[in-house]
């Protein structure tokens, strides 16, 4: 058990009221969701909701987080490509919601928005909790 005076546990990724209202929508629309981001050039750097399992993870991919958004029946994960994780590992990602299109396959785009990802590095105890000594040896 924590105490009340204790730091939230640290997260990689967390979502933006906006981006929550949006996903309860998506929710109520699709279902179960969740979040891809590749790391690719133009929308593929932008984060992409799907319904869930529709898209396909595998080894070269990392679950970031799940979201836990009240009013959405199921957390939503977060996964990145591997290889964009091994370079924005030190970050900390917040899914926000902007006016706008976005990719043409994200759940969100016959909305007139797009998702995006607002960033800040992890501070050293974040870090120290989400990588562990040893645990990329």
């Amino acid at each position: 058990m924590t105490s009340p005076d204790a730091p939230p546990p640290a997260t990689r990724v967390a979502v933006t009221p906006a981006a929550a209202e949006l996903l309860r929508q998506l929710d109520r629309e699709h279902g179960a969701l969740m979040f891809h981001q590749s790391g690719g050039c133009c929308d593929g750097s932008s984060p992409m909701c799907f319904p869930a399992g529709e898209f396909r993870t595998g080894a070269a991919d990392v679950l970031l987080g799940t979201l836990d958004v009240p009013g959405v029946r199921r957390p939503v994960e977060f996964w990145m490509s591997a290889s964009q994780f091994e370079r924005w590992r030190h970050t900390h990602l917040t899914v926000d919601v902007v006016p706008g299109r976005g990719a043409g396959f994200s759940l969100e785009a016959p909305e007139g928005v797009r998702f995006l990802i607002r960033s800040r590095l992890l501070d050293p105890a974040e870090l120290r909790a989400l990588d562990p000594p040893g645990a990329r040896d």
